[in-house]
Parts: structure tokens; C-alpha cells; sequence
């Protein structure tokens, strides 16, 4: 990673202080190309990496040029390699690339190869934040008992990730109860510039986590991949990327001082979505910039999936360093990475215009026309203003089944249904909020958001405001730093009075660990055919993930959450509307409770120290003591137990042998499934609780498991049946062949309604291989590597959609399913496609990036598509059956 032998840019070696010849560096300036200094600061990290690591082979000089020709370059698909830092995981998606790790070692002791050779050769770090949800809350012992739990459910998954952590090396487990993976990235873990084997370079990393673009908001060049290409990094394989457009977008104007960051990264998601973001890097720059402090920026670099780009970048300047000194970092680093950034032309100033360099296209914002404002019900991308949420809901009521719509017949709009709890009677309508959870580290890595809400409550209190007590309402944050300076401010109490006490630290509510909510409230929301609120600080809204008794969830910032949870209802417009009447009879309105950005600053410089974070930090990876007392074995191998049904060796390499089978094609495949647009991985990969009548839940009671002991698909990530089974299980999957949302498809020989992994494998034991149709925005959502090896284990031979979510098309060929695309102008309407025609997919012997190839159907169509192989590295992954097949032969070559 530090560079490499033969390399031919060695002459612009130098060390970084001339006192110091042994901490050398790739000095870029000393290229002497004029074009060097009009490159986006992001393509500046990809042309050093590749400086660095050419060896002719997997990084050649002709790449190197091409990223230093982006300006021609950026518009021809244009491949290049990339060679990142580092790698960053979390448990759901880490545990099954230790447990891929653990397999590919059986498979090269079983081909004669030398197993320790599959071993991370970059540091790779895994936070486990997955796992914990909010089962207790409301409770001063509800952290406890939320821990207690999560440790009993996931005793057997924690200790195969000790045994990883001491097997493999270069491998560090930060244990639960930490906090938030990307929280704990920048807050902890981000180096910024690495200083390795006598070598100064830019920290960049890859994530199995669609939101490690967060670090970008530090300077730090991140993105998410799926867990099979993060594990090809780890092994030292350059990841192939075409050359990105970068998108600049201007910051500029000062944003009002009651708009919180969360308003402004709901206002640019929805904006750059707009645009049309897809598949590039967006690089911010302009004066606005230096409005913004690195936790805003993060907050805007967290949501960048959101809103579509593969990366978010705001390159290091003054602030940043005065971050990285806030949170505790030494002097000696904060030296070495500002001169070094410095030395080669990475640090901005964004006053500066003479820096702006050349992007593709140029958009912005004047951040004084932010407005606050939320998402929802059912997209991240649909910002509405505050001051509409009222009536954008009463018209999504009535609106038809769709994004915006829940299609509630007119005369049922004014429904209220009474109900008991905790012997008191309280009723429910349309739009009445049951959850209400400050959870994710989109938000609360944010001190402003977080201190904001703490004063918010103080003053809810003090105007004799409350929270009713049925809502489910949770404070999950994503480090202990934030617990520490919401203590030491004073607020903590006042959000405790409120029901937002500390349940967990972890993802929690944002990625649908929000636990059980109360009987009698579901029993209402069942009996008048509800649409009950979630409201959440997080990232990610689509319709099932948050809560299946919520169908409306809105994003919002956590003093929004809170003012939403004291209405108690999301059809409230607080400009006209009183948010609560206390108990003297006064309207309280929200203006009255708001903190001022001033009031939250002068919180935040006396309360938000560095002594904070060292003191946090230091004890991370010792400070639990259950995760101290699990006992793993220390062989190099891993003995897998017959009887678990957490960690089973996958099926993925059975039959693997050296030599490399010919391409083949797909013959007389049958439609499994047929979709329409924006099939997210929510829908695809399994997550979520087992529901007690699933085929995985079949699964689980054949081996002896009572309901109660079931646990969460993402706990089961390790166990290929138990995920094979969840894949496509999907309470919201709308699936054309039913015309109706369910976890259903029709099994087309006999015409019978099974559960999707049912049909797949009645499909198998025929021999017959399937296909999936789907629109556009196949698979966006969360990196998940199981919404590409769920298929696969289904039988699922490829894909045909209009588009796909970059990731996701990654993934499906890292698992050697191919992504088919329909040409520009064709759709499966178009072509009059039912899904019901058996499908021929010719695939010649000779194959090319993106090559167009033909479908013949049974009824006597032909049509054309296109392979989406983009590179000649994923046309060999191909070739191999898939990236994992590929490493496995490689690694065991004499």
C-alpha cells in the first residue's frame, strides 16, 4: 500500500521534512503537468494512489494517465484501478465476510494452496453497531437491559468475530456498545494522511456500508461497496472503477439561524436528485463551505446514497484540522497531514477561487433559502417544508398507491380509534406518530442537531410540555462522546423526562431495529387500517424498514423528532397550530421552544472538548467487559459447528476447482419475479425480524428453535440458509405476477401462489434457471453483498432492468449473476413483456465490456440488451463465477 517495486514514478520521491529522509512521499507537484492543478481534489486521491501503487500490472502507467487526462477522459468509460487505504465493515455485513474469509481458507487448503494467505493486507476495522435494538426504552435501565439482550442473541456471532480478530491479521473489532461504525470513523479511526512503512499518503477508504461516504465530509475519500468487493480489497486486489464525472456544487449565502444541518441535506438530497447524480462524484466547494463545520458537512456526506452519487467530497482545509484537534488527535499528526496535504495540493480554501478546479458541470445552493423541513412518507429524496407537512400528508392519504400515496378512501381520512393503555384511554388517527427515535449517525455525530435537541427539550419541560406515553421514543447515539456532553451540558435529564433516554449505542431504529411497539397501539392501527408516523433523525425511509406498523416515516432533525413526538401527530402545521396546550391551558407553539444556532454554538464551544473524545477513545476496545470475557479459539482455520444456525460454511465454493469452466448461456430461464421501479435492497435482501410463518422461520423450527429465539435476519447474515430463505421476504414486495404486496410469486408450470424461496426451489429441483424482471433503480438502498448472494443461492442466473443502483450491479456480478439492461427506449411494456415467456440469454464465447447480446423467448421474440460488465476486471470475475472464485484460484497458484 506504501509503494511498490519497479515503479516508475519513483523520481518524484522525496521525503516530506529534509530532517526527517526516512518519511518519504509521492510528490505530485514534481509531475510537472500543467493538467495536475485542474483536477477535482477526489480524482487527485485516485491519480495519487495510483502514482503510488503502479507495479505495470494491476496499476499501469497508461492509467495514470488517464486520470491525469480526466477532463477528457471522464466522459469515455474510461476504467481505471483503485487501491484504497484501508477497508471499514459493520457487524452485518462483516460477519459474512470473515465468515467468506474463513470458507476461501478451506478452499485453498482443499486446492493444495497455502490458507494464511487469505488475510487482510490493508487495515481493516469493524465496528459492530448492527446488532442492538430497542426493545426497552423509556426506562432508566432500558441501555442495560437493550445491551443484556443483544449480547444473549449474538453471544455465538460475537465470539466467531473473536476468533476473526485474532485469526486474521490486520483486522481490529471494536465492540458493541461502542457506538455508530461511521461515527466512530470520523470521530476515531480516520487518519486523514496515513504515516506507513516510511510513507506519507492520503487516507481513503471502501466500506461494506453504503453510507462510508460520511467520511468524505472529513477530506477523507470513502464509498460504500458491497461485501464481496470490500473482501477483494482486503486480499489487495485494486478495486476497477470507471473514471467518474464530478459534479461541483456550490455552497453559498449563510443559512438562517434557526436551520439545522439536517434541513440543508434534506434540501440538497432532494436537489441532486433532481440533477441526476448517478454513478458520479460530487465535490463541494465555494465560500458556503466555511459556513459549514465538519459535522455538517458529514451529515450532508452521510446522505449522499440518498441522493445517488458514489461518493460526496469536501477536501480538508482549516476547519477540518480544527476538527481533528477538537476530537483529540495529536499535534504531531495534525503537522505532518497539513504539510503533507499542502506539499501536494490537497488543502483547500474555499474563499480561494484560484483553487476551484475543472468539474463536469457545475450546480448549487444560496443556503439562506433553506427552509426547515422533513422526507418522507416513503423516500429519502421527497423533502417537504415544515411549514407543509400537514397537508402533503392529508393529500398523500387519498393519493394513489405509490411513493406519495396510500390510497385511503375519502370518508376513512377522519378515522380515530380509541384505545387503553396503561389504564388511560388515548386515541389514534391518520398520521398519529407512534415512533419517534433520534437515532443514526447521519445525525448524531452532529453536536449542533444533538445539543439543539437537548435545549429544545429543556425548554419543552419548562413549559409544562410532555410526551404521551404510548409513543416508542429512543435516543441511540453513535458514540459515547455524545453522551458525555449532553450530561455535562445539563441536558440529558430534560430528554429523559421526554422518553429520549439512552437506549443503545448502534443503528437501532434507522435500519429497523426499533423493536415492539405496544400491543394495544398495534391493535389500533390494525382495527382502523391506520396510517400511524414513524419520525426519525436517520437516513433511510423506505416503506417496511422503520417499523411494519409504520407505513408513513419521515426524516427530520432530532429537535424535529422531539417536537413531532410532544404533537403526537405529523398533521399538525406548527406555524398556525399550537404544538402542545400545557396543563395551565397556555398554546405553546414550536417558535416558543426553538433554540437560536447562537444558543446551541455557545453550548457546543463550552461543552464539546477534546478531552472528551481521548477520554472515550482510549478505552474502546476494552471497555465491555462481556465482549472481554467471550472465549474464541485461536486456530487458523475455523472448526464450524454442525449444530449452529448463526455460522454455517456457505455452499459457495462447493465443487471449485482450478480450471476456469467456458462462458455458458442462460436456456428456457423462467421469470422468478417481475418488478416494477426502484426495487431497493429492503426489498431484496432479508432484514428485519423472522415473521413465525416465513420459510426461514420453517428453517429455524426444524432445528429446534422456538419464535422467541428466531432473532433478526441481520443477525443471521452467516447462516447461507437462513438468508437464502429471507431473500425477497419482503412484507411491502410488489411483484407483478400478484398485483399485490407480499413475500409471493407464482410458480409458473402449475400456476400456484408460493412464497418466493418455495417456487425457487421447486424451480431448482427441476433444473429449471430463473430470471428477474425489474424498471429502473434495481437494488438502491444499503450496500448489501446478501441482495446479490440470496439470488444467486436461489438459482437466479441474471437480471434484466432499465438501470441500477451502482453498488447492487457491482455486487450481482461479484456473485456471477449477470446484470442485463434494457437499450435506451425499451422497457418490458415496451417489448410486451409479461413475464410469463421462458427466456434464452445467447452469451458467445468471446466476451467485451457492456457487450449487446440476444434474448430469444419461447413465444418466437427476439430482443437485444446489454451485458452490464463494464470493465474487463469484472468480465474475468465473471469468467471465474464470481470475484470470491476468482481470489481463490488466484491465491492458491503454485
Amino acid at each position: 500500500m506504501a509503494g511498490t517495486v519497479n515503479n516508475p514514478f519513483q523520481h518524484i520521491v522525496e521525503p516530506l521534512d529534509p530532517e526527517n529522509p526516512d518519511k518519504q512521499f509521492y510528490n505530485l507537484s514534481k509531475l510537472g503537468d500543467p493538467r495536475y492543478d485542474r483536477l477535482p481534489f477526489s480524482i487527485r486521491v485516485l491519480l495519487e494512489s495510483a502514482v503510488r501503487n503502479c507495479d505495470g500490472f494491476l496499476v499501469k502507467q497508461t492509467d495514470v494517465e488517464s486520470i491525469l487526462n480526466w477532463k477528457q477522459t471522464q466522459t469515455k468509460s474510461v476504467e481505471v484501478p483503485f487501491r484504497p487505504a484501508r477497508v471499514i465493515l459493520q457487524d452485518f455485513t462483516g460477519v459474512p465476510a470473515v465468515v467468506d474469509f474463513a470458507a476461501m481458507r478451506d478452499a485453498v487448503m482443499k486446492l493444495g494452496g497455502n490458507p494464511e494467505k487469505i488475510n487482510p493486507v490493508c487495515p481493516a476495522d469493524l465496528v459492530i453497531d448492527h446488532s442492538i435494538q430497542v426493545d426497552f426504552n423509556r426506562k432508566s435501565d432500558s441501555l442495560q437491559k437493550n445491551q443484556d439482550l443483544e449480547f444473549d442473541r449474538n453471544k455465538e456471532r460475537f465470539q466467531f468475530l473473536k476468533w476473526g480478530s485474532k485469526a486474521f491479521r490486520n483486522m481490529r473489532i471494536i465492540p458493541p456498545g461502542s457506538g455508530i461504525v461511521h461515527q466512530v470513523n470520523l470521530e476515531y479511526l480516520a487518519r486523514v494522511v496515513f504515516n506507513q512503512d516510511g510513507y506519507y499518503y492520503p487516507d481513503s477508504l471502501v466500506g461494506t456500508d453504503s453510507h462510508t461516504t460520511m467520511i468524505d465530509g472529513l477530506g477523507v475519500l470513502g464509498w460504500g461497496v458491497g461485501g464481496i468487493e470490500a473482501e477483494a480489497v482486503m486480499l489487495g486486489q485494486p478495486i476497477s472503477m470507471v473514471l467518474p464525472e464530478v459534479v461541483g456544487y456550490k455552497l453559498h449565502g449563510i443559512p438562517d439561524k434557526l436551520i439545522t444541518s439536517t434541513d440543508i441535506v434534506l434540501t440538497v438530497t432532494k436537489h441532486l436528485r433532481q440533477v441526476g447524480v448517478v454513478g458520479k462524484f460530487v465535490e463541494f466547494f465555494g465560500p458556503g463551505v466555511a459556513q459549514l463545520s465538519i459535522a455538517d458537512r458529514a451529515t450532508i456526506a452521510n446522505m449522499c446514497p440518498e441522493y445517488g452519487a458514489t461518493a460526496a467530497f469536501f477536501p480538508v482545509d482549516d476547519v477540518s484540522i480544527g476538527y481533528l484537534e477538537q476530537t483529540g488527535r495529536d499535534a504531531e499528526k495534525l503537522d505532518y497531514i497539513t504539510k503533507y496535504l499542502k506539499a501536494v495540493a490537497m488543502y483547500r480554501d474555499y474563499n480561494n477561487v484560484s483553487q476551484d478546479p475543472d468539474f463536469t458541470q457545475v450546480v448549487g445552493l444560496d443556503l439562506s433559502t433553506v427552509v426547515p423541513c422533513c422526507s418522507g412518507p416513503k423516500r429519502p429524496q421527497d423533502r417537504i417544508a415544515v411549514s407543509e407537512m400537514k397537508s402533503d400528508f392529508e393529500t398523500c392519504l387519498g393519493a394513489k398507491q405509490g411513493f406519495k400515496g396510500f390510497h385511503i378512501a375519502p370518508d376513512r381520512h377522519a378515522a380515530a380509534i380509541p384505545f387503553q393503555y396503561n389504564d388511560k384511554e388515548y386515541t389514534l388517527s391518520h398520521g398519529s406518530v407512534v415512533i419517534a427515535a433520534i437515532t443514526s449517525c447521519t445525525n448524531t455525530s452532529n453536536p449542533s442537531v444533538m445539543l439543539g435537541a437537548g435545549l429544545l427539550a429543556k425548554k419543552a419541560i419548562q413549559c409544562g410540555l410532555s410526551v404521551k406515553p404510548y409513543i416508542k421514543t429512543s435516543l441511540s447515539p453513535g458514540s459515547g462522546v455524545v453522551t458525555y456532553y449532553l450530561k455535562e451540558s445539563g441536558v440529558m435529564d430534560y430528554l429523559f423526562q421526554l422518553g429520549f433516554e439512552v437506549v443503545g449505542y448502534g443503528c437501532m431504529t434507522c435500519i429497523g431495529n426499533s423493536g415492539p411497539i405496544p400491543e394495544p397501539v398495534v391493535e389500533a392501527i390494525t382495527q382502523g387500517d391506520l396510517v400511524a408516523a414513524g419520525v426519525l433523525s436517520g437516513n433511510r425511509n423506505f416503506e417496511g424498514r422503520v417499523h411494519p406498523n409504520t407505513r408513513a416515516n419521515y426524516l427530520a432533525s432530532p429537535p424535529l423528532v422531539i417536537a413531532y413526538a410532544i404533537a403526537g401527530t405529523v398533521r399538525i402545521d406548527f406555524e398556525k397550530e399550537p404544538i402542545a396546550i400545557n396543563s395551565e391551558g397556555r398554546e405553546i407553539f414550536l417558535r416558543d421552544i426553538w433554540p437560536t444556532r447562537e444558543e446551541i454554538q455557545a453550548v457546543e464551544r463550552e461543552f464539546v472538548i477534546p478531552s472528551m473524545f481521548k477520554e472515550v477513545y482510549e478505552k474502546i476496545e476494552s471497555v465491555n467487559e462481556r465482549w472481554n470475557s467471550l472465549v474464541a479459539p485461536a486456530d487458523k482455520l475455523y472448526t464450524w459447528d454442525p449444530n449452529s444456525t448463526y455460522i454455517k460454511s456457505p455452499p459457495f465454493f462447493d465443487g471449485l476447482t482450478m480450471e476456469l469452466p467456458p462462458p455458458k448461456s442462460i436456456q428456457d430461464a423462467y421469470v422468478l419475479l417481475n418488478f416494477g421501479d426502484s426495487v431497493t435492497t429492503d426489498h431484496i435482501s432479508p432484514a428485519g425480524n423472522i415473521a413465525c410463518k416465513s420459510p426461514a422461520a420453517r428453517y429455524l423450527t426444524s432445528r429446534g428453535l422456538k419464535p422467541r429465539h428466531f432473532n433478526s435476519y441481520g443477525s443471521r447474515r452467516g447462516n447461507d440458509a437462513v438468508m437464502a430463505r429471507g431473500t425477497f421476504a419482503n412484507i411491502r414486495l410488489f411483484n407483478k405476477f400478484l398485483n399485490k404486496q407480499g413475500p409471493h410469486t407464482l410458480h409458473l408450470p402449475t400456476d400456484e401462489t408460493l412464497d418466493v424461496f418455495d417456487a425457487a426451489e421447486r424451480y431448482q429441483q427441476a433444473g429449471h434457471p430463473l430470471l428477474i424482471l425489474a424498471g429502473k433503480e434495481y437494488g438502491s438502498g444499503s450496500s448489501r453483498d446478501w441482495a446479490a448472494k440470496g439470488p444467486f443461492l436461489l438459482g437466479i442466473k441474471a437480471v434484466l432492468a432499465e438501470s441500477y443502483e451502482r453498488i447492487h450491479r457491482s455486487n450481482l456480478v461479484g456473485m456471477g449473476v449477470i446484470p442485463l439492461e434494457y437499450l435506451p427506449g425499451d422497457t418490458a411494456d415496451s417489448l410486451g413483456l409479461t413475464g410469463r415467456e421462458r427466456y434464452t440469454v445467447v452469451i458467445p464465447v468471446e466476451l467485451t465490456p457492456r457487450l449487446i447480446v440476444d434474448v430469444k423467448l419461447d413465444t418466437g421474440k427476439t430482443f437485444r440488451v446489454r451485458m452490464r460488465f463494464d470493465t474487463d476486471v469484472e468480465l474475468a470475475y465473471f469468467h471465474h463465477g464470481g470475484i470470491l472464485n476468482y481470489m481463490i484460484r488466484k491465491m492458491s497458484e503454485k
